[in-house]
């Protein structure tokens, strides 16, 4: 069975669990529900097992805190022998408008320090990330509290569909492949 490490980024705790930078968890957390999976606490994160079309997915929310992210993934494509090019990591991004998926198979950290620990940690920039976009609506010096602020009301009202179709994007990625996900999906 081909399998797959499906890593959302996010903050562990109640007082981060809404936040935007939290987007790789809600997602995971999204798919967990809607499929009846249950997270089980193990090394360096929360995980769980989802099954679909003769595939594997192994979800994980590391429980390193967003900025040392790395430690976590490395461990479990190690620990599950997944190939790199099996791996995704879901995160937040502040230069695409809200709701919009941009997926790619490399890339710099575009100043996201969770994504700096993964290259570091991985020792590389090709591996593929899934970004959300957050939008970039907050004032002059305002960037952390934006981050990890609260969806707005009307953010929260679309959240759902959203969190749907990442879900599809993840099926997509396990079963069509990178490129036709990258085509489905990407701006939209």
């Amino acid at each position: 069975m081909k399998k797959f490490l499906i890593v959302g980024l996010g903050n562990i705790g109640e007082k981060y669990s809404n936040t935007r930078h939290n987007i790789g968890f809600k997602v995971l957390d999204f798919l967990a529900q809607k499929e009846d999976l249950s997270w089980e606490t193990q090394k360096l994160g929360d995980l769980t097992t989802y099954k679909f079309k003769g595939r594997q997915f192994l979800l994980l929310k590391p429980s390193t805190f967003m900025n040392l992210s790395g430690k976590s993934v490395l461990y479990w494509l190690t620990k599950e022998k997944i190939p790199l090019e099996n791996l995704m990591v879901i995160t937040d991004d502040l230069n695409l408008p809200f709701g919009t998926m941009r997926l790619k198979a490399k890339g710099s950290d575009g100043g996201h320090n969770g994504l700096k620990d993964l290259q570091e940690k991985l020792n590389t920039t090709k591996y593929n990330r899934f970004r959300f976009g957050i939008s970039n609506e907050f004032g002059k010096g305002r960037q952390v509290d934006y981050v990890l602020g609260e969806w707005s009301d009307e953010e929260n009202k679309n959240l759902p569909e959203r969190l749907e179709k990442s879900v599809e994007l993840i099926k997509s990625f396990g079963t069509a492949g990178l490129n036709n996900t990258m085509n489905t999906f990407n701006g939209k």
